[in-house]
């Protein structure tokens, strides 16, 4: 049976996401921005929180763990790298592992570079992957602990998932990112006819996320380091991905 998924905003600009399998009924949340809005939507719902899969240390993704887990009593996976800056955690998780949610199993994904143990949770069976801050709709997280190629190798894991898995990222970036990835790539087509389609998503108030990964590899700069007429375009005709990556990073944090 397939996971049910809901999505919400919190914070300035946060998503909160519950992760239900729908055979056990076992409830996850992926990251706790804020565990008021996550209570709320569990009591939309009328579920209960059994898991906390956090995906990196940030406050905004786990300064709710410790009021959820005392309301709940759930069980809070964390990855490895990073347990010691994470409240209440009772299990580490590393690359490769394998997480049951009742009768749905998660696969824990490295993805360091925004921070140095960062992960994601890849339900596989559901084209489903929660890339916390790794990733986001024609973006990437900041480096803020990783080094370009951490980060280089995180993204290109990802754009190897299957064409159709949906990304479920943790900001809505969108806008001032599709701004951004128009100056640097504008003759991209299906980045201007993405960037048209944000622009009225927008309009009406509606989220941008989740994205996929055909969306992502088609008009993401940050994913595209190694098209030939990207690098043209910023002048690093020819260089290596991960330089070109860090290259676009930097304007970005500057655009």
């Amino acid at each position: 049976m397939p996971i049910e998924i809901r999505q919400f905003p919190c914070l300035a600009d946060n998503y909160g996401y519950l992760v239900r399998d729908a055979a056990s009924g076992l409830v996850a949340a992926i990251d706790t921005p804020d565990a008021g809005a996550v209570n709320a939507a569990l009591a939309r719902e009328g579920w209960r929180l059994d898991f906390i899969f956090n995906t990196h240390w940030h406050p905004d993704h786990a300064s709710g763990n410790l009021a959820l887990k005392r309301k709940w009593h759930c069980r809070i996976i964390a990855p490895e790298g990073e347990a010691d800056k994470i409240p209440g955690v009772d299990q580490k998780t590393q690359d490769g592992d394998r997480l049951a949610l009742g009768e749905t199993t998660a696969r824990v994904i490295a993805t360091p570079g925004h921070t140095l143990g960062h992960v994601i949770y890849y339900f596989e069976s559901d084209g489903a992957a929660f890339v916390g801050d790794t990733i986001f709709a024609l973006g990437c997280g900041r480096l803020f602990e990783g080094t370009p190629e951490q980060m280089w190798r995180s993204l290109s894991a990802i754009a190897a998932l299957p064409a159709q898995t949906k990304l479920y990222c943790a900001h809505e970036y969108t806008e001032a990112n599709a701004r951004f990835a128009l100056a640097i790539d504008p003759a991209n087509a299906a980045l201007q006819a993405r960037a048209a389609e944000i622009g009225r998503l927008r309009a009406q108030g509606a989220p941008t996320v989740p994205t996929d990964v055909a969306a992502e590899r088609a008009a993401n700069p940050f994913l595209r380091a190694g098209d030939p007429g990207l690098q043209a375009r910023i002048g690093m005709a020819g260089a290596d991905p991960v330089a070109v990556f860090a290259e676009i990073r930097k304007r970005k944090d500057r655009f």
